[in-house]
Protein backbone atom coordinates (compact mmCIF):
# COMPACT_ATOMS: atom_id res chain seq x y z
CA UNK A 1 0.00 0.00 0.00
CA UNK A 2 1.46 3.38 -0.96
CA UNK A 3 1.38 6.29 1.44
CA UNK A 4 -0.19 9.67 0.74
CA UNK A 5 3.20 11.38 1.01
CA UNK A 6 4.64 9.15 -1.71
CA UNK A 7 1.71 10.04 -3.94
CA UNK A 8 2.31 13.76 -3.26
CA UNK A 9 6.00 13.44 -4.17
CA UNK A 10 5.16 11.56 -7.34
CA UNK A 11 2.60 14.23 -8.27
CA UNK A 12 5.02 17.09 -7.48
CA UNK A 13 7.70 15.65 -9.78
CA UNK A 14 5.42 15.57 -12.79
CA UNK A 15 5.22 18.59 -15.09
CA UNK A 16 1.54 19.36 -14.67
CA UNK A 17 0.43 22.96 -14.10
CA UNK A 18 -0.79 21.97 -10.64
CA UNK A 19 2.63 20.59 -9.75
CA UNK A 20 4.32 23.79 -10.97
CA UNK A 21 2.00 25.95 -8.85
CA UNK A 22 2.56 23.78 -5.80
CA UNK A 23 6.33 23.98 -6.31
CA UNK A 24 6.18 27.79 -6.57
CA UNK A 25 4.05 27.99 -3.44
CA UNK A 26 6.44 25.72 -1.58
CA UNK A 27 9.40 27.89 -2.64
CA UNK A 28 7.63 31.03 -1.46
CA UNK A 29 6.77 29.53 1.89
CA UNK A 30 10.31 28.32 2.60
CA UNK A 31 12.03 31.49 1.35
CA UNK A 32 13.53 30.10 -1.82
CA UNK A 33 13.39 31.54 -5.33
CA UNK A 34 9.87 30.86 -6.59
CA UNK A 35 10.50 30.73 -10.33
CA UNK A 36 13.42 29.16 -12.15
CA UNK A 37 16.10 31.84 -12.68
CA UNK A 38 19.56 32.16 -14.16
CA UNK A 39 22.81 32.04 -12.20
CA UNK A 40 23.18 35.84 -12.47
CA UNK A 41 19.79 36.38 -10.89
CA UNK A 42 20.58 33.90 -8.13
CA UNK A 43 23.72 35.89 -7.34
CA UNK A 44 21.56 38.98 -6.82
CA UNK A 45 19.15 36.99 -4.66
CA UNK A 46 22.05 35.76 -2.50
CA UNK A 47 23.37 39.32 -2.21
CA UNK A 48 20.03 40.64 -0.98
CA UNK A 49 19.41 37.71 1.35
CA UNK A 50 22.77 38.15 3.11
CA UNK A 51 23.24 40.40 6.14
CA UNK A 52 23.76 44.13 5.34
CA UNK A 53 27.38 45.27 5.33
CA UNK A 54 26.92 47.86 8.08
CA UNK A 55 25.52 45.20 10.43
CA UNK A 56 28.39 42.74 10.03
CA UNK A 57 30.40 42.59 13.29
CA UNK A 58 33.81 42.87 11.61
CA UNK A 59 32.74 46.11 9.88
CA UNK A 60 30.74 47.50 12.81
CA UNK A 61 33.53 47.06 15.38
CA UNK A 62 36.37 48.28 13.14
CA UNK A 63 36.61 51.79 14.59
CA UNK A 64 36.62 52.58 18.33
CA UNK A 65 33.53 54.08 19.94
CA UNK A 66 34.59 57.74 19.98
CA UNK A 67 31.47 59.21 21.56
CA UNK A 68 31.42 56.81 24.53
CA UNK A 69 35.18 57.21 25.07
CA UNK A 70 34.86 61.01 25.02
CA UNK A 71 32.07 60.96 27.63
CA UNK A 72 34.09 58.57 29.79
CA UNK A 73 37.22 60.74 29.61
CA UNK A 74 35.21 63.88 30.42
CA UNK A 75 33.76 62.18 33.51
CA UNK A 76 37.22 60.97 34.57
CA UNK A 77 38.54 64.52 34.11
CA UNK A 78 35.76 65.89 36.32
CA UNK A 79 36.73 63.37 39.02
CA UNK A 80 40.39 64.38 38.69
CA UNK A 81 41.56 61.01 37.37
CA UNK A 82 42.50 62.19 33.87
CA UNK A 83 44.29 65.33 32.69
CA UNK A 84 43.48 66.81 29.31
CA UNK A 85 46.13 69.47 28.76
CA UNK A 86 44.39 71.25 25.90
CA UNK A 87 41.15 71.64 27.88
CA UNK A 88 43.15 72.84 30.91
CA UNK A 89 44.87 75.41 28.66
CA UNK A 90 41.55 76.68 27.27
CA UNK A 91 40.08 77.03 30.76
CA UNK A 92 43.17 78.92 31.96
CA UNK A 93 42.94 81.32 29.00
CA UNK A 94 39.26 82.08 29.72
CA UNK A 95 40.07 82.55 33.43
CA UNK A 96 42.82 85.05 32.58
CA UNK A 97 40.52 86.91 30.17
CA UNK A 98 37.88 87.25 32.87
CA UNK A 99 40.50 88.58 35.30
CA UNK A 100 41.38 91.29 32.74
CA UNK A 101 37.67 92.14 32.33
CA UNK A 102 37.34 90.63 28.84
CA UNK A 103 34.85 87.89 29.76
CA UNK A 104 31.23 87.62 28.74
CA UNK A 105 28.87 90.11 30.37
CA UNK A 106 26.37 88.87 32.94
CA UNK A 107 22.75 88.49 31.96
CA UNK A 108 21.10 91.90 31.66
CA UNK A 109 24.40 93.83 31.44
CA UNK A 110 25.02 93.57 27.69
CA UNK A 111 25.34 96.37 25.11
CA UNK A 112 21.62 96.77 24.52
CA UNK A 113 20.71 97.09 28.21
CA UNK A 114 22.30 100.55 28.48
CA UNK A 115 19.83 102.19 26.06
Amino acid sequence: MTSKFYNYLKLAQTATPYAKRIEQLSSRIFGEVARPTSAKSLKVVDMFSSQPTEQRPDIKNYYPRHVEIHVLMRNLRNYGLFREEHQDFKEEITRLRELRGKGKPKKGEGKRSKK
